[in-house]
C-alpha cells in the first residue's frame, strides 16, 4: 500500500469508526437500544449500503417491539434481544481498508487505521482471507461463512460497443482477447465501424488494494492473461503470478486504462455520462443495473450491457465474516449469527434483489430486476475462476506496482497575484506537497506555473529523479501578476500531446482561482487541445482544483467536461477527499 493510502487510509473513516475503537460518542443509530440488549457492530461495503441501513433498522425495531426477528414469536422467557450499531452511519466502507483495519487492531493495536467490528461483510470473501493470512490467525472461520448478496464481477460495456464486437468476430463468447483486439486494431474502433470512432479503447477499473471488484479483477486479468500464456490447471499459483511473460499480459489488458479511480462507487457514476468517457468497466452486476434503472445523476445515453468475460469472473458473495477476536464475546458472536439468519429470510432477501443483488437465499425465486432492459442475464457468467490462495492473492496484490498503467502528470499551478487572496497560494502548495506524498516512484512528473507567463520549473521527469526540485520549487513560489490560464492550459497540453506514450496516462492537475485576465488564448482554445488528444491512445485528461470564494468555477468546470473529469474544491477543510479523489486517478 502506498504512503498516501497509509495516510489517508482510515484517518477519515476514523471518525465514522470511533466506536470500533471505544473513542467517540455513540452512533446515531443507538436510539431506541433496549436495556438489556447484547450488542453487535458491522462494518460493511459501500454496495450494502443500498439495503443494509433498513435491514439494520428493521431489525433493531422489531426486537425493540420484543419480537424474534427470525421467527416473529414474542421473546421467550430469559431471551435478550439484540441491537446491531452500524459503524458507517450507513454509508460503508472499502473493503480493503476495513480489512486492514481489523488486521492492524491484532498485530498493530496503535496504527491510525484500526477498525473492532463484530461483524465484518465485505464484497467478497478474498479479503477475509487476506485478514487470516495477514495476522497470522483465524479471524474469520472461513468454511462456515455466510453468503448475504450474490453479484458476478462484470464488464459493463455499452451495448453498442459490444454489438459492434460481435458483429465483427462472428460469434457471441466475448472476452479480454477480444476487447485487445479492438486496442491493437490499427484504426481502433473504427475498424468496427463505430459511428464518430476513435483508435482506443477506454476501460477503466478501481485499486486493488482497497477495492473488491478491482482486486477480482486483477485476479481475473492474471488468470486471463495465465492461459493465453499456457497455464491449464484449475487454480492459479505463485508460479503464474511471478511469471514475466503473465506479468506482461496483464500490464497489456492494463494498457486500455484510461484512468483508475479509489472506489467502484465514483465509476458507477462517471461512466453513465457514455462512450465517450468509457468503453466499459469493471463493476458489480448490481451496479450495472443500478445505471441502467436511472439511479445515477447522469442519464446514460445508451443501455450498458454485463459482458461476462468468456475467461471467467468472480462471484461477489458479501459475506458475513464474524471476528473471532479478543473484543468480540461467545454471546455476541452467536447474536452475530441470529442477524445473518435474519438477512437470509424470504422478505429481507426479496428486499436485497429489489437493489439488484441475487439472492442467497436459494427459496427466493430471481426476478425483476434480472431481466434483458437493465442489461444482465437471469443465467449470469459461464464459467467462475476458483479464488486462488491467500497468500498468491498477496502477491497478486504486491504485483500491482508492477502492472498498472503508470502516469506522467504535470502539477500546473496559479501563481498569480489574486492567489494572495484568502491564502489561496499557500492552500495549493499544502495540496500540491500531500499530492506528491501518495507519489508512486514510476510515474514521471512535472511542474509548470502560471502567472502573466507561463514557466515550467521542473521538465516531467521520474519521481525519484524529480521529488526534491519539485517540492524545493514549490516551498519557493510566491504570487503576482496576471492570470495566463488559458495559455497555461493550451501549452502543457501540447507538450503532452506531442508525447503520445500508449503505455502511461497523461494527465494535468491544475491549482487555480481559474479567473484568467492574462491570456492570448481563449478558453475555447484550452478546450481545443484538450479534445485534440480524443484520438490519441492515451489523451490527456485535466483535473482542475478550484481555490478561493470567487473561483471561475464555469471555465474550470468547461476545462473539467472536455477531458471528462470534475472540478475539485480545494478548500482546506476538503483537502482530504480532494487529495483520494486526484490520486486515484493514477
Amino acid at each position: 500500500m502506498n504512503r498516501y493510502l497509509k495516510w489517508w487510509g482510515l484517518a477519515v473513516l476514523a471518525v465514522a469508526l470511533a466506536a470500533c475503537t471505544g473513542g467517540g460518542d455513540a452512533p446515531a443509530n443507538n436510539q431506541g437500544r433496549p436495556a438489556n440488549a447484547i450488542e453487535i457492530s458491522i462494518i460493511y461495503a459501500p454496495e450494502s449500503a443500498l439495503y443494509l441501513p433498513q435491514v439494520i433498522a428493521d431489525f433493531n425495531r422489531i426486537y425493540a417491539e420484543g419480537r424474534n426477528p427470525v421467527t416473529g414469536q414474542s421473546l421467550a422467557s430469559g431471551e435478550r434481544p439484540i441491537y446491531v450499531v452500524d459503524l458507517t452511519d450507513g454509508k460503508g466502507a472499502s473493503s480493503g481498508t476495513v480489512m486492514q483495519g481489523i488486521v492492524n487492531a491484532i498485530i498493530a493495536p496503535n496504527n491510525q487505521n484500526v477498525a473492532r467490528p463484530t461483524i465484518f461483510q465485505p464484497s467478497v470473501s478474498h479479503w477475509l482471507a487476506l485478514a487470516n493470512e495477514q495476522s497470522g490467525r483465524e479471524l474469520f472461520d472461513l468454511a462456515n461463512v455466510q453468503p448475504t448478496a450474490l453479484a458476478p464481477v462484470v464488464m459493463a460495456i455499452w451495448e453498442s460497443r459490444l454489438q459492434a464486437i460481435r458483429d465483427k468476430v462472428g460469434y457471441e463468447d466475448i472476452g479480454w482477447e477480444e476487447l485487445l483486439d479492438v486496442l491493437a486494431s490499427p484504426n481502433g474502433w473504427c475498424d468496427y465501424g463505430i459511428p464518430d470512432c476513435r483508435r482506443t479503447v477506454y476501460y477503466g477499473h478501481t485499486d486493488p488494494n482497497i477495492s473488491s471488484t478491482a482486486l477480482s479483477t486483477l485476479i481475473a486479468e492474471f488468470y486471463a492473461s495465465a492461459r493465453k500464456h499456457g497455464f491449464t490447471g484449475r487454480v492459479l499459483t505463485r508460479d503464474q503470478v511471478r511469471d514475466p511473460k503473465v506479468q506482461q499480459g496483464v500490464r497489456d489488458i492494463e494498457r486500455l486504462i484510461r484512468h483508475y479511480s479509489s472506489r467502484t462507487t465514483e465509476f458507477k457514476f462517471y461512466i453513465a455520462q457514455g462512450p465517450e468517457y468509457l468503453d466499459f468497466v469493471a463493476l458489480e452486476e448490481n451496479d450495472l443495473i443500478f445505471i441502467n434503472q436511472g439511479k445515477t445523476d447522469v442519464k446514460p445515453p445508451e443501455r450498458l450491457v454485463a459482458l461476462y468475460p468468456k475467461e471467467g469472473t468472480f462471484w461477489h458473495e458479501h459475506p458475513f465474516g464474524i471476528v473471532n477476536a479478543d473484543w468480540t464475546t461467545p454471546e455476541q458472536r452467536e447474536a452475530a449469527r441470529v442477524f445473518a439468519d435474519y438477512v437470509l429470510t424470504e422478505p429481507v432477501q426479496t428486499l436485497i434483489m429489489s437493489q439488484g443483488f441475487r439472492p442467497a437465499n436459494p427459496n427466493v425465486k430471481l426476478g425483476y430486476p434480472f431481466v434483458a432492459e437493465n442489461g444482465v442475464t437471469p443465467e449470469g457468467p459461464k464459467t467462475v475462476l476458483d479464488v486462488p490462495a491467500p497468500d498468491v492473492i498477496v502477491a497478486i496484490q504486491q504485483s500491482w506496482s508492477l502492472v498498472k498503467k503508470q502516469a506522467d502528470i504535470v502539477l500546473l499551478m496559479d501563481i498569480s497575484g489574486s492567489m494572495l487572496d484568502e491564502g489561496k497560494l499557500d492552500q495549493a502548495k499544502q495540496a500540491a506537497e500531500a499530492f506528491l506524498n501518495q507519489m508512486e516512484a514510476r510515474n514521471q512528473v512535472g511542474l509548470t506555473v502560471f502567472n502573466n507567463t507561463v514557466t515550467t520549473l521542473v521538465p516531467l521527469g521520474s519521481f525519484e529523479t524529480v521529488e526534491s526540485s519539485i517540492r524545493s520549487s514549490i516551498r519557493s513560489l510566491r504570487a503576482d501578476g496576471g492570470t495566463a490560464l488559458h495559455d497555461a492550459v493550451v501549452q502543457v497540453v501540447d507538450e503532452l500531446n506531442r508525447a503520445d506514450d500508449t503505455d502511461r496516462i497523461r494527465a494535468v492537475v491544475l491549482l487555480s482561482d481559474g479567473a484568467d485576465t492574462a491570456s492570448a488564448s481563449s478558453l475555447t482554445d484550452a478546450l481545443n487541445a484538450i479534445a485534440a488528444s480524443r484520438n490519441a491512445l492515451n489523451p490527456v485528461i485535466v483535473v482542475p482544483v478550484a481555490y478561493g470564494s470567487n473561483a471561475d468555477i464555469a471555465a474550470l468546470n468547461a476545462i473539467a467536461r472536455a477531458s471528462s473529469t470534475s472540478v475539485q474544491s480545494g478548500d482546506p477543510q476538503n483537502i482530504g477527499r480532494v487529495l483520494e479523489i486526484i490520486g486515484s486517478y493514477f
